[in-house]
């Protein structure tokens, strides 16, 4: 008996216009054209007699019955290519715990640490992805994730791990090691700008409760990688989480002539599906994040 399915070129389509919420970056997305896209979409209305999407102009707004295919739809395909995905490499995606951070974090404070639980742990091979905070916890395949926010997600636990600290740094090539200045000299200096960020200089200053009414400008950079690597290399001073520095203060590369560190307001979090609760690798990880965060709070600690 013949199934009772779209073209998966549809499918696709629908898919990719509901996560971009938008025809066109949808068709980039694909390597389609926007009309491409269009007509997928609504031969997959007609052949399902429902409607997906309600058309405001140029806005999209996914229809209730669109919203909830989506969601159905999103894990469909997920799970698709999870086993086209098993077939090639020969074992099952469900075997790896799937973690997802923020970039920076995944290439610097995660690695440090990691060994350790995979030492601990043979048995659960794991995977690392970036994250954002908007992540779907209804639809993603994220087992477990390590979010920078304010603690709310939705459809998830969660759990504090540590409160992020701002510190502005400079290499010694261009503030002598040891020196110690008036944190409002800072405006004497090149300053690096975080375009992921674009506010964290106006941040430093209000949680560092100094009042400045220059202007702040300076050369951007598109993530943290390479902001940290122009700091190191003395192109100017930058604002930085310090939980991405750990190796290169200790190392004297770079410094905090302007004071310690101050909390941003905000707090890095495991966050996990409610729907992957309980399970057991899980669990596992979690629990290990909470005692490598308590080491790392407590050497933080002793620094300051």
């Amino acid at each position: 008996m013949r199934r009772y399915l779209p073209s998966l070129s549809a499918l696709h389509a629908f898919e990719a216009a509901a996560r971009f919420m938008n025809f066109t970056k949808a068709a980039d997305d694909l390597g389609l054209t926007q009309s491409g896209i269009s007509r997928q979409i609504r031969n997959l209305e007609e052949f399902l007699g429902v409607t997906l999407f309600h058309r405001s102009g140029p806005r999209l707004v996914l229809t209730e019955v669109g919203a909830t295919y989506y969601r159905d739809l999103a894990l469909a395909l997920d799970k698709l290519q999870e086993i086209s995905i098993d077939a090639v490499r020969g074992r099952s995606v469900d075997s790896s715990l799937m973690i997802g951070t923020h970039h920076t974090l995944a290439s610097r404070w995660l690695p440090a640490r990691l060994g350790s639980f995979i030492a601990g742990h043979p048995e659960i091979p794991i995977e690392v992805s970036p994250a954002l905070p908007t992540t779907d916890f209804d639809t993603t395949r994220f087992d477990i994730t390590i979010l920078r926010g304010a603690g709310t997600w939705l459809h998830t636990r969660s759990i504090e791990l540590f409160a992020e600290k701002l510190a502005v740094v400079a290499s010694p090539g261009l503030i002598a090691a040891g020196e110690r200045l008036d944190p409002l000299d800072f405006a004497k200096f090149p300053m690096l700008q975080n375009a992921s960020r674009p506010s964290l200089w106006l941040h430093w200053l209000r949680v560092a409760g100094l009042s400045y009414n220059g202007r702040i400008q300076g050369n951007r950079f598109a993530h943290n990688d390479m902001l940290i690597n122009a700091a190191v290399h003395g192109i100017g001073i930058a604002v930085i989480p310090i939980c991405y520095i750990e190796r290169e203060l200790a190392s004297g590369e770079l410094h905090m002539p302007f004071g310690e560190a101050v909390r941003s307001g905000d707090s890095y979090y495991a966050v996990y599906p409610e729907r992957k609760s309980h399970q057991p690798s899980v669990i596992l990880f979690r629990d290990w994040l909470i005692r490598q965060t308590r080491k790392y709070e407590r050497i933080a600690t002793a620094d300051e």
